[in-house]
């Protein structure tokens, strides 16, 4: 396989594959890459003490809005979460994890750890200098990319 590619060929090949990699994790829980992403976040928020909105969900994630209603909308009919009014907006829909979704999202996350660890191994591991400087790299690469984009 050819080491050639711009940047941008480079970071999208890795982005399907290691988007590849997390479904095949979470497809064992029914979950596929963006229910996960919905639900673990959900559930780091809910350590946290809060109880996001679909909005506040959707800039956590970096998921468009209108695709975080979708995505709750099948997760609540699987009996995952549960979407009531805000209490503070009545405009605004909350979400949370039912039980069931805790008992699922539990398990991926640890099944998405492990997997992560494997594939930076190739750099060191998750805790590696070469592991965090990629992700400073990352995260300036998405504060450009973000420059361009309309406010929400």
């Amino acid at each position: 396989m050819s080491e050639a590619g711009t940047t941008g060929s480079l970071v999208w090949r890795l982005s399907m594959k290691w988007r590849a990699a997390v479904d095949r994790t979470v497809a064992p829980f029914g979950l596929t890459h963006a229910q996960y992403v919905l639900l673990a976040t959900l559930y780091g928020l809910w350590l946290q003490g809060l109880r996001p909105s679909q909005r506040e969900l959707a800039d956590a994630t970096g998921l468009e809005p209108v695709y975080i209603s979708r995505l709750a909308r099948a997760l609540e009919d699987g009996g995952l979460i549960q979407r009531a009014a805000s209490l503070q907006d009545p405009r605004a829909v909350e979400m949370s994890l039912t039980s069931q979704g805790e008992e699922i999202v539990i398990p991926a996350i640890a099944a998405v750890r492990q997997l992560h660890d494997e594939l930076l191994e190739a750099i060191g591991g998750p805790r590696s200098l070469e592991t965090r400087r990629f992700r400073t790299s990352l995260r300036a690469l998405l504060r450009e990319s973000e420059k361009g984009e309309p406010t929400q």
